[in-house]
This record gives C-alpha cells, structure tokens and sequence, in this order.
C-alpha cells in the first residue's frame, strides 16, 4: 500500500481507503455486525489506515461499529467522519445542532477528539453564508475534532468552501464518468494544500464491470430507490447517470482495461493517477472486495495516452448524460 501526505497533518494516508456507509446497513443492502467487522480487519490487514463515515449512515450504526472495532487502536488509523444529514437537514443549522452532532459522534467513536469531520452534502446557500465553518473552527478550538472539511456535490460548493481558511479537506465524487474536477478543481486544492478524498470511485458499481441491465438490488439499496434522485442527489447514484446507460458504457469502457487486470481496480488506478487526488474510498460488502481494490494502489500507471482517450469518451459519450449538480 502506497501513501500520500494528508494535507494540514503529519499523517501518511493509505491511498486506498475503506468507504463505510455499508456498514450502516440498508442503503448498501444488509451487512450484519461480523460481517462489517471482518469487512474492517480485512482492511486493516491489506494497509488501510483511512475510515470515511458519516452518522446518518444507519442512523449512527457505522460509526458505533467503527467506534467498537477501534477502540484500542485509535492511534493507529484516520477516521473521517461527516454531519450535517441527521437531524439537521434542510433547515436546522445552528451552531447547537452542529455542536450536539459533534459530541454524538465522538460517543459512537468512542473518542475524545474526531479526526476529522466533514458538513455533509448540506445546501450550498448555507455553505455560502459561512457561518457553520465558523462553528467548526470553534469546535476545533475546543479540542473536538483535530480537523474539519466538507462533503460536496458539486464544483460550485467544492470553490465556495476552498474560500474558507483552515480546510483540510473536500470530498468529491470523482471516477471515469465524473472528470470535471480535473479542470476544475485539481489545481485550486493544491494551491490551497486540501486534501481530496474521493468517494464513488466505482460509480456505485457500473465500474467493477459486474453489473448488467438485469442486475436487482434489494429495495433498501438505494441502486434501487435513488436511481432518479428520487430521495438525494441523483449524482449519489451511478454518478448520475440512468442505469441502463451507465451499463452500456461501462461495457465499451472494457477495451481500456489491460488483460490481467480487474475493472475495478483499472478505475481507481485511474483516479490515483492523478497527484491532487489524497485517497480513494471504495466501499466494501465483502473482505474479497476489500482485497481486491486494495491492489490498485500497487498498479502501474496506466499512461498518457489513455488518458487522453478516457478524457474524448467522457467529453463526448458520458458529460452530456450526468444529471444531477456537477
């Protein structure tokens, strides 16, 4: 496992993360409790040492999990984690509901202070105004979280928060059918020293090359009951992209990837070709699929020249289909 500086800390992050809303059980399908914690030795065991939760995934179910698989190692790892959802959205942002979100997620880590915490996808007027980061600078002061940052949706939230001093990181969603960042953003991060942590590198699976049109997902899978953005953003869900079509071009996709080497781990070795890019976080139902997208992080890059096919079939095939803020 390779590792890359995680901006604003001394902290060498595996390039290679684990993704944990699974494991808050529902949106993913059912995980039970062995399962998430094989899931996290498995991780532990192939050089992960960088965790990505939020509490409303299932309701503070993955954070507890975490919480309790950690709580003698916490040195040992990065755990991020993320409000702003529960309890909160759309209109409930103050700084009491920012601090009480807080606090919950230190009980359920079972921490005294929070790695990191990111606003989590909230509504980009809030973010304009600013006030909640001056929140969070506040619990920072305090000693509650070591650092703060933010999930975003879109290249629009990722600038707005890129103007507020002190932020460590943004998560973006990022991967073969969602290239904007790289004109958009690469460079304003770096200048500014934020982390990037990418989430979806797999478009919600299109890019492990598994899935076909007649693939079914339980309905508690949100494969399932977002599709259309019927209840988040619809970018949450096959990069926005409808289903039937992400299929397709997953499938011509196939002709990119060297013989040997698996789908998945094609698409992340391409997001880790990119130096602005701090850590990808794939999500994992099984420890074989941890296994597997582990290994991109030790894969050749896969050159120029792709690339610059991979950038003319996202032009011309995929960015006129992304719906959803982008």
């Amino acid at each position: 496992m390779n590792h890359r500086k995680f901006n604003h800390t001394d902290f060498a992050c595996s390039e290679i993360g684990l993704g944990c809303w699974q494991l808050g059980g529902g949106d993913w399908g059912e995980v039970s409790d062995q399962q998430a914690f094989e899931i996290l030795a498995q991780a532990v065991d192939h050089g992960v040492n960088f965790f990505d939760t939020a509490d409303v995934y299932g309701g503070g179910r993955s954070e507890a999990l975490i919480g309790e698989f950690f709580k003698s190692a916490r040195a040992s790892v990065f755990v991020a984690t993320k409000l702003g959802r529960l309890g909160i959205y759309p209109d409930n942002y103050t700084e009491a509901t920012i601090r009480a979100a807080t606090e919950e997620s230190l009980r359920r880590l079972q921490t005294d202070a929070l790695d990191l915490t990111q606003l989590h996808c909230i509504p980009t007027e809030v973010m304009r105004q600013g006030e909640v980061f001056d929140w969070l600078r506040k619990l920072k002061q305090q000693g509650k979280i070591k650092s703060f940052g933010a999930s975003v949706e879109s290249m629009e939230e990722a600038l707005i928060c890129l103007e507020q001093d002190g932020l460590s990181s943004l998560q973006i969603i990022f991967n073969v059918f969602r290239q904007k960042p790289i004109a958009e953003l690469f460079e304003a991060a770096r200048a500014k020293s934020v982390a990037l942590i990418v989430r979806l590198p797999l478009a919600s699976g299109l890019l492990s090359g598994k899935l076909t049109k007649q693939s079914g997902f339980a309905a508690s899978d949100h494969r399932n009951y977002n599709r259309d953005g019927q209840f988040f953003n619809v970018g949450e869900t096959f990069a926005g992209l409808p289903f039937e079509t992400g299929v397709e071009l997953a499938d011509e996709l196939r002709q990119f990837v060297p013989e040997g080497m698996m789908m998945a781990q094609w698409a992340m070795r391409w997001i880790l070709d990119y130096d602005a890019v701090t850590v990808v976080i794939p999500g994992a139902t099984t420890p074989q699929q941890v296994a597997a997208n582990t290994a991109a992080s030790d894969l050749p890059p896969l050159g120029e020249e792709v690339h610059r096919q991979l950038q003319a079939f996202y032009q011309q095939k995929v960015a006129p289909r992304i719906r959803g803020p982008y």
